[in-house]
Parts: C-alpha cells; sequence; structure tokens
C-alpha cells in the first residue's frame, strides 16, 4: 500500500521511525517536505513562508491523491492528548472526499473538531502499525 504520512513536523522524528517500520511492511511511504530538516534541527518551526511560497498544501494534496491511505501522527501536543492540527485536519478532509483510507496512530483528540475527524471514518491504530492494510 502506498500511505502518505501526516502530522505536526513536531513529530518529525517519529514520521522517519514510522517510515522506515511500514517501508520493512512493504509499504510505499511519501513524508511531508523538509521532514528530514524538522529531524534534524535545521529547521525548527512551521512558518507561513513556507506554506504560502511552497504551496505545500496544494503540494501535499496531488501526494495524497497519489496514494491509497493516509497515516495522521496524532501524538500529544499543546496539552491536548493525541492531537491533531489544522493542516492534518485539512489533510485528513482531502482523503475523506478522495475516498482514500484514512489511519490514526492513536484515538480521536478530544478537540473542538472531534466530530468532523469521527465523520471521516478513520482507523485508529492505537500505535500498531501492523493494522495497515
Amino acid at each position: 500500500m502506498k500511505v502518505t504520512i501526516c502530522g505536526s513536523m513536531v513529530f518529525a522524528k517519529e514520521m522517519l521511525e514510522i517510515k522506515q517500520k511500514l517501508e520493512k511492511q512493504n509499504h510505499i511511504v511519501i513524508l511531508p517536505p523538509n521532514t528530514n530538516k524538522y529531524a534534524n534541527g535545521s529547521i525548527d518551526v512551521e512558518n507561513n513562508w513556507e506554506k504560502i511560497e511552497l504551496d505545500v498544501i496544494r503540494v501535499y494534496f496531488d501526494e495524497i491523491k497519489k496514494t491509497d491511505a493516509i497515516l495522521v501522527i496524532n501524538k500529544d501536543k499543546n496539552n491536548i492528548k493525541n492531537y491533531v492540527g489544522g493542516n492534518s485536519l485539512i489533510e485528513m478532509a482531502f482523503a475523506h472526499v478522495l475516498n482514500k483510507k484514512i489511519f490514526l496512530l492513536n484515538p480521536i483528540p478530544q478537540m473542538s473538531y472531534s466530530d468532523e475527524i469521527e465523520a471521516m471514518k478513520p482507523v485508529i491504530l492505537n500505535n500498531d502499525l501492523s493494522k495497515i492494510k
């Protein structure tokens, strides 16, 4: 299966680790632009310039179109358990509209848009990547 990984770039190191694990399971994995730079600390904050000038949202939409599923890395952030941020919510909506499978690494967070996440019927992995099929 071809899987696009989504999530906050705070989790860049985890994204790289998960990519390796999924590739060992014979999946093809797409990561957000500059994941390596975020992971090694050469970029430390997501910024508006990157999102606007590099058209990151549109570019990632095109990647999602080419894959079978997305995997959202939703871990604790901003004092919210299993956080899903704005960009990840948008990416989930893209996947949903495109009839792609949506996987969440952890359960749905309690946030103002939890109902919208639940309506997209993501598969909750509970940190078990072997459930991606």
